[in-house]
């Protein structure tokens, strides 16, 4: 009896033991979703674009490479120009054209200048310490672009066999590549190499890349690294855009819940949507573009002014402080207002604005604060809770020592809340101030509309 009673406890504990599971193996260490290497410059980088043609009453890269002293005051890093090459005149889209309907991927737009004048412009740009990237258009080329009559094949072609536009666009002045042609690939990749290795640029941003197809921005990618380290900047909103091509993509989302918000179309609660999906499915090195002015849509276009004044500093605000790679867009700097001319000279009204200092302020707490950084150089998104969430937004971000708590009022009313979750008890310095706060769980605290509140500090021994 005593022997089968140890033989069924023997038998329990070798089932026991064979539920328990082996260590895992090497197949399940997680490994990193983004593969390629972001140059080390783009760490606490800023972007601003220049729209050459609008950029001075000159529109020429010489007059641009004159800006480029007060560019580097402002604080800028990464300097995106739109498309420099020669516009197409069939289909031409007003007197001047789009610049995004290329008839020479090798060349240079004579309205801006020369070959040798944009060189100087990159050499001068990099002498300062900027970067410089440039508009690409790998989908679709001008009608009178020489490769439709050197290489038909190459493009698609619609029911009738005839060339096309993007299919359901208004983007009559181009017609449409097909990236199924091997020599279309190497031509393209090739002309991309060029402008890096001979002409000195470093990267690209991409224009509609998900009209493209991936594996052909992988490859591109790859060749470039091979020349020295560059970044690429997709013109897109997609996970996977991140895992071998691009170091950055546009936080489309991001604007259009600012923009949403600020009309009082959605509450804060959608800009806390933005977070919880960024948090939960973006890849934490996968760097998101933050703006709130797209490079054919001006800040809060056809939103009352009022509400212009009131909301835009508050999403500016937000803009640098979130997870994301802030991007200016000429002109912002100079409070402009207007929606600059796409197809026409239009130069932007350059004066003296409260803007620009408050911009280079801005630019200036990102770079000194770690928890600002980009990507995994920075400090992911910490949910903090309050209760009013359908009109504050608030998180914190930690990084090597260094914290930072953002609250901000996305309403038009003035807010009085409470923290009720988060790493937001103890010390905190006013980021901008360095005036002194503590702050609790049972504090009461009161923004005006559109108020923000930045805080930051180093922890205190024990945690708070």
């Amino acid at each position: 009896m005593i022997r089968a009673l140890a033989a069924a406890v023997a038998c329990v504990l070798a089932a026991c033991q064979s539920m328990t599971p082996a260590a895992p193996s090497a197949d399940y260490t997680p490994r990193p979703y983004v593969q390629i290497q972001h140059p080390e410059w783009t760490r606490d980088a800023v972007i601003y674009q220049i729209n050459t043609r609008q950029f001075t009453p000159e529109g020429t890269f010489a007059a641009a490479q004159e800006q480029l002293p007060r560019l580097k005051a402002l604080g800028v890093d990464i300097l995106w120009l739109m498309p420099i090459h020669p516009i197409g005149e069939v289909n031409r889209k007003g007197s001047l054209g789009s610049p995004y309907s290329v008839k020479d991927f090798r060349a240079v737009n004579p309205e801006f200048g020369t070959l040798e004048d944009f060189r100087t412009f990159v050499d001068a740009a990099h002498a300062q310490g900027f970067k410089v990237i440039l508009d690409w258009v790998a989908n679709h080329s001008a009608w009178d672009n020489a490769l439709t009559t050197e290489h038909p094949d190459w493009y698609e072609q619609d029911w009738k066999g005839d060339f096309h536009p993007t299919p359901w666009t208004d983007w009559a002045d181009i017609i449409d590549f097909n990236y199924d042609s091997p020599g279309l690939r190497q031509y393209m990749t090739e002309a991309m190499v060029y402008w890096v290795r001979d002409v000195g640029i470093d990267g690209y941003r991409a224009d509609v890349a998900g009209f493209v197809p991936l594996d052909f921005w992988e490859d591109v990618r790859r060749q470039l690294d091979e020349i020295k380290p560059v970044f690429l900047l997709a013109e897109w909103e997609q996970r996977d855009m991140h895992a071998r091509a691009f170091d950055a993509t546009y936080g489309w989302a991001w604007k259009e819940a600012a923009h949403d918000i600020a009309e009082g179309k959605s509450d804060a609660g959608r800009m806390t949507e933005y977070m919880q999906s960024h948090i939960s499915s973006w890849p934490s090195d996968g760097m998101r573009m933050l703006y709130t002015e797209n490079h054919d849509q001006n800040a809060w276009e056809g939103t009352p002014s009022e509400i212009f004044g009131e909301s835009l500093k508050a999403f500016m605000t937000l803009q640098f402080v979130m997870d994301g790679l802030p991007l200016i867009h000429n002109g912002q700097e100079a409070g402009n207002e207007t929606r600059l001319a796409f197809f026409e000279k239009d130069p932007i009204a350059w004066k003296d604005h409260p803007q620009a200092d408050f911009l280079r302020d801005l630019i200036a707490l990102k770079k000194r604060n770690p928890a600002l950084w980009n990507g995994d150089w920075g400090g992911r998104l910490i949910p903090v809770e309050t209760d009013q969430p359908s009109r504050i937004v608030s998180f914190a971000r930690a990084k090597e020592g260094n914290e930072v708590l953002a609250l901000f009022n996305l309403s038009p009313e003035m807010t009085r809340f409470t923290l009720t979750d988060g790493p937001v008890q103890g010390m905190w310095q006013d980021a901008f101030t360095g005036e002194a706060y503590t702050l609790t769980f049972i504090d009461s605290i009161v923004l005006p509309a559109w108020g923000t509140f930045v805080l930051n500090r180093k922890p205190l021994p024990g945690g708070n």
